[in-house]
């Protein structure tokens, strides 16, 4: 059956409009900014929209969620959070998102008590529900909301109802945060997060649109889709200076290609087991 996007995003708009206010987990991704949009259009200054701000959270996607914020006319709010001094987010362990969101929910859900704003919502949609996410535990104990997911639309609705509302970021390819590029078990430092910052801007003023960079000690190992692999190789000299100059003793580009998830496991040596 064909997904019609203006009945879906009338859906929505109900879905908001039962509530007098609400306050947006909003990243910049095509799921927040599309709440953030309809919570706008639906509830103007009753709504808004608060990025959570930390050394796991690139400059640049801070820079272009409020830029895309302001472009609406939407009320936004940044909001420093501090899950890096959390050692068990920084033991950084399978469920690492449990204790960064936690800390998250924690400054929203004061927000909202403090200055009366009736429910939290995230930019979770039905397709993540299919994954493990550590991070929904914590939503559901901060009684943070889920319309996305609540009424059942998939990333691929989402993105058709952000194209029809005409937001720039309804394409945009997934970002996890910085963090997700270090292996389990290895410590997150802010110093770290800024290195892997520093070495996805190269890619980025390169025209690259999708990529990890997986931190692996001295090395970093570059995941592109398969269709960009030969263009990185024609750059090759570029990027491995770029990016050696960050930090990195090696660069290396991955030929299995991009992956969303899994990424960040450690290295395999030629035996099989972890290098």
């Amino acid at each position: 059956m064909a997904f019609d996007a203006p009945p879906a995003l009338d859906q929505l708009g109900r879905w908001l409009k039962q509530f007098s206010s609400v306050l947006v987990a909003y990243s910049g991704g095509v799921d927040s900014a599309l709440l953030m949009a309809v919570a706008h259009q639906q509830l103007g200054s009753d709504a808004l929209a608060c990025i959570g701000v930390s050394p796991s959270y690139p400059e640049r996607e801070r820079q272009a969620a409020l830029e895309l914020a302001q472009n609406l006319g939407a009320a936004c709010r940044l909001v420093p959070t501090q899950e890096y001094l959390d050692p068990q987010y920084a033991a950084n362990p399978a469920n690492r998102c449990y204790f960064c969101k936690t800390d998250l929910y924690d400054r929203l859900r004061t927000i909202a008590h403090d200055d009366d704003w009736a429910v939290i919502i995230d930019g979770t949609n039905a397709s993540d529900l299919l994954d493990e996410r550590p991070g929904r535990r914590a939503a559901q104990e901060h009684a943070v909301r889920s319309p996305l997911a609540e009424l059942g639309f998939t990333k691929e609705q989402v993105r058709q109802m952000a194209q029809h509302l005409g937001l720039t970021v309804w394409d945009k390819p997934a970002m996890a945060c910085l963090s997700s590029r270090v292996p389990h078990g290895t410590p997150i430092q802010p110093e770290l997060l800024h290195r892997i910052e520093a070495a996805e801007d190269v890619l980025v003023a390169l025209g690259f649109r999708q990529f990890r960079v997986r931190h692996h000690g001295d090395i970093a190992r570059l995941e592109l889709p398969p269709a960009d692999l030969a263009r990185a190789l024609e750059l090759r000299d570029t990027i491995v200076a770029r990016i050696a100059a960050t930090g990195y003793r090696f660069v290396t580009l991955d030929l299995a290609g991009f992956r969303s998830t899994a990424g960040a496991e450690p290295l395999i040596s030629s035996a099989g087991t972890p290098a």
